[in-house]
């Protein structure tokens, strides 16, 4: 039996691997099934004693999808994970199987903005209250908490503004029992972020980023407390929601370069945001790693580490000069997700309804991966600059027009 104290990158390697149930095969074969067989009937009648960790019938799981959900159990500090086909599924099962018609809702208005279409559509359909808090609520949020609240989620740091929520001030501010703390802790995933340690209850991931991280699966993973595991596990097999095997066998691979992976997204990341920051056509990074970030402070108490993940508020500028700005750029994909390998840049458009907008120029994602920094800084900064002389020369003509 392995320690319970072994470092992050120690738990990566061996977390869900067993080599001896298959003859010493370093990783956990792909298993695909449907029907499994029994020697006798009495067999097959013990099985249903148990539908989950035990090999019974494909819709409940093979050895590669029992081997991923016992590591991410592991690496969360969890009792327990469900696996879905994509992330969104994993924020849709975790928040249908805890919410019933009549409860009440909370939800940051910094959260992704599929996880919200889902709120305000599916969940209210359902007969579910939805209300969204201000990101940086912290201690607050207990004024918004009533007597059919049922789930507070979360999102750490949110999406595409990156506000670092106070998770044990919501805690402690949430106190009753019936109160389900959810958070969606893609962006730093169990490396350097695990909500349960700080009192949260369950805790989402877009397996399909860095948990994955060569782009090439859908996944989503629920890691959860056993108060909360078995109804979030009930819901999913009730649906007949489950990962495909393949998936989860290319989710066990990513996993074990995960920390080797985030120290090079983090290290080029905070080179390239520190750079960027004082470039001329730049008003503002939106990097919690960043010490002028204004979630600084609760990021370096609560996180050991930060992605390769932010944004880039743009000086004001035209639509036309900005999308010129992303076509010139030669190393940074066009396209959604991120956490792969690959360098990432979209234009975002926050959605607010709770809190004021997060920022008033254009808005930049950007996903560093694991080129040279030294060669997407020179690009980026290449592109800047003619975005740079563009504002310049507006801003001329602009004076010339009003003398």
């Amino acid at each position: 039996m392995r320690s319970p104290n072994l470092k992050r990158d120690t738990q990566l390697v061996h977390a869900g691997r067993h080599p001896a149930d298959f003859g010493g095969v370093v990783n956990t074969p792909v298993v695909r099934a449907s029907t499994v067989l029994y020697p006798d009937i009495g067999a097959y009648e013990r099985s249903r004693a148990s539908k989950f960790g035990a090999l019974r019938y494909g819709r409940y799981g093979t050895q590669t999808s029992f081997a991923l959900a016992e590591a991410m159990a592991e690496i969360e500090g969890a009792d327990g994970a469900v696996l879905y086909p994509s992330g969104l599924a994993a924020i849709a099962g975790v928040l249908k199987s805890l919410l019933s018609p009549g409860d009440h809702l909370l939800v940051t208005d910094a959260v992704y903005g599929p996880a919200r279409n889902f709120c305000d559509t599916e969940l209210r359909r359902n007969g579910i209250d939805v209300t969204f808090f201000a990101p940086g609520i912290g201690a607050s949020i207990g004024d918004l908490v009533r007597p059919q609240t049922r789930v507070v989620y979360c999102e750490s740091p949110g999406s595409l503004t990156f506000e670092v929520q106070d998770i044990p001030a919501i805690v402690a501010a949430c106190r009753s029992p019936d109160v389900a703390i959810v958070v969606d802790n893609t962006w730093a995933t169990p490396f350097f972020h695990r909500p349960l340690d700080l009192g949260a209850h369950v805790a989402i991931h877009a397996a399909t980023k860095y948990i994955v991280g060569h782009s090439d699966a859908m996944l989503g993973v629920a890691v959860a407390n056993e108060r909360h595991l078995a109804r979030i596990r009930d819901w999913a097999a009730g649906h007949g929601v489950l990962a495909g095997p393949d998936e989860c066998w290319l989710a066990l691979r990513g996993l074990r370069s995960l920390g080797a992976r985030l120290r090079q997204h983090q290290e080029s990341a905070k080179t390239i945001a520190g750079s960027l920051k004082g470039h001329p056509a730049v008003e503002r990074v939106l990097y919690p790693a960043l010490d002028t970030d204004s979630s600084y402070t609760i990021w370096s108490r609560d996180f050991s580490g930060a992605t390769g993940l932010f944004g880039v508020e743009l000086v004001n500028t035209s639509p036309d000069t900005v999308r010129a700005f992303i076509d010139s750029l030669e190393l940074f994909g066009i396209g959604s997700s991120w956490g792969g390998f690959e360098s990432l840049i979209l234009p975002s458009k926050p959605v607010r309804t709770a809190s004021e907008p997060h920022c008033k120029g254009p808005l930049l994602r950007l996903h560093i991966g694991l080129e040279d920094p030294d060669d997407l800084l020179d690009d980026l900064q290449r592109g800047l600059d003619v975005l740079h002389e563009a504002n310049c020369r507006d801003e001329r003509k602009r004076n010339v027009q009003h003398r």
